[in-house]
């Protein structure tokens, strides 16, 4: 019985941590400095790091195993796409950590 509940628990903790981290990702892009570059890269994190929850959304939605493996393994590939845009965020010193 604990197993059945853990298992039903797991996706309204994802939804929420998916939810969470795409309102962190938008809060980050509105603080960003103007320039050109920081607007660009911005822009590629706020468009890639706000789409894995809603495929997240579509898996929960998906028509069969193989549909649901397909959607969520378009979320991994949107937030390794986020962390690929974070790193030149942060190594270029557009961003320093200390101001996260």
């Amino acid at each position: 019985m604990k197993d059945e509940r853990e298992s039903e628990e797991q996706p309204c903790e994802l939804g929420v941590r998916t939810k969470a981290f795409a309102l962190r990702i938008i809060r980050l892009y509105c603080a960003l400095p103007t320039t050109t570059e920081a607007q660009t890269i911005g822009r590629q994190i706020l468009r890639s790091g706000t789409s894995v929850g809603a495929h997240y959304r579509e898996a929960r939605r998906a028509k069969s195993n193989a549909d649901f493996i397909n959607k969520m393994q378009g979320g991994l590939q949107e937030l390794d796409e986020t962390a690929y845009w974070l790193e030149p965020l942060f190594e270029s010193g557009i961003v320093r950590l200390s101001d996260c």
